[in-house]
């Protein structure tokens, strides 16, 4: 599509303080971007610009909140806080001064805020049992967990309809909760619906689904770290609940216990320093954000049970696999449905296709997760390929320079 007359692109963000005590702040923000004549099929020029805009008003840093205004029984945010890109020192397209790195270490981690607070320390940190591990993605899931299990214990003995906002379309939750559910009962099904959450979010953004508008986010889907740390926040929420101790108090002992556990390296030195094992296998610097291609390998799964990546060199038997409570559980999957009402992003009738309608699911994820996979597999060979052909230009870029010294 040409604009020829010009692309007025307006991005409003708004938010108010809401508790003193989380330290939110007001934001208001509207910027207005004159775009004229270009063509948005063959330019990159409105998303450079409007990914610069994000780094500016939600700077990077041990994982920022994003401010909003709530009412009771209004959901969590899609986006709680914003954390963290796969990689270290990455670039941004078109901003040379810009790099990106968001990792943390024992000695930042701070104590957990229900829905968020800069003075968590959150970031990626690596550890030797379960790998790298986002605490940004954990924190967002245990927090859904609390919220869910406080929906499900109000809809006793009956049906409630939430609705969960919009993410590549409109989403509902639906429960059907007996009477008689228990506290137990109420936590596990939490749990369960808050990872499904966290999956679809996932595969949102592979199809192209965004926080801010214009701004592709493909580069953070399925990454190495993110369904692991989705699936550990949604079990330790679980246990917060369940706990006889305060949400916020239990999250934080058991996140510094599931650290301690999973033998978290003790600085931010040694994160970094797994991050460069892996660099060239799965992530690279040779791309720039917000390309898809910054990611290499993507960990594409949604199983109840996963295996963490770690690095190559850790000892297979040494691993911590990660389950979420009692999600085989037939009664508790008959209490829930969450529908998705898909917009134009998604190529329906590739994956689905006998399906006349857009409606679908968490029962079609197992569908739309190896369509991804077969995507992601190509995407790789893809990148592979590119990677090698810059190596060779390089190499003979090199071979230029010395034969021209020699003369």
């Amino acid at each position: 599509m040409i604009f020829r007359s010009g692309l007025i692109v307006t991005s409003y963000l708004k938010a108010h303080e809401i508790n003193k005590k989380l330290g939110r702040y007001e934001l208001s923000v509207k910027i207005t971007l004159i775009l004229p004549k270009i063509n948005l099929m063959k330019s990159n020029v409105s998303i450079l610009l409007v990914f610069l805009m994000i780094f500016l008003i939600f700077p990077n840093g041990n994982g920022s909140v994003v401010p909003f205004t709530r009412k009771p029984h209004d959901p969590p945010p899609r986006i709680i806080r914003t954390c963290c890109a796969f990689g270290s020192d990455l670039k941004i397209s078109g901003i040379p001064f810009k790099r990106i790195t968001e990792v943390t270490s024992l000695g930042e981690i701070g104590a957990h805020v229900y829905l968020g607070d800069k003075k968590e320390g959150n970031g990626i940190i690596y550890t030797e049992k379960g790998g790298f591990i986002d605490l940004g993605h954990l924190r967002d899931i245990a927090d859904w967990t609390r919220y869910l299990s406080n929906e499900i214990l109000s809809a006793k003995g009956e049906y409630k309809e939430i609705t969960l906002g919009r993410e590549g379309g409109k989403k509902t939750l639906n429960l059907w909760i007996p009477a008689d559910i228990t506290k137990q009962d109420a936590a596990n099904l939490a749990g369960r619906i808050a990872y499904d959450l966290s999956v679809w979010h996932e595969i949102g953004t592979w199809f192209g689904t965004s926080f801010i508008p214009f701004v592709p986010e493909r580069y953070s889907a399925f990454s190495p770290e993110d369904q692991y740390s989705n699936l550990t926040g949604a079990v330790l929420g679980v246990a917060a609940l369940n706990s006889e101790q305060p949400f916020e108090l239990a999250m934080t002992g058991l996140v510094d216990e599931m650290l301690t556990n999973l033998k978290a390296v003790d600085s931010r030195e040694k994160t970094l320093e797994a991050m460069e094992a892996v660099v060239g296998d799965w992530w690279t610097r040779d791309m720039k954000l917000p390309s898809k291609k910054v990611l290499i390998k993507r960990y594409v799964n949604a199983d109840s049970t996963l295996i963490p990546w770690v690095l190559p060199t850790t000892k297979v038997d040494s691993l911590q696999p990660v389950s979420i409570p009692a999600f085989r559980d037939d009664h508790l999957a008959a209490m829930y449905e969450i529908n998705f009402k898909l917009n134009r992003k998604f190529p329906i009738k590739d994956i689905f296709p006998d399906r006349d309608d857009r409606c679908i699911s968490q029962n079609d994820f197992p569908a739309m997760m190896a369509y991804i996979e077969k995507k992601t597999d190509a995407l790789e060979g893809e990148i592979v390929l590119e990677l090698d052909a810059k190596q060779e230009k390089k190499k003979k870029r090199a071979e230029r320079r010395d034969r021209a010294k020699s003369h």
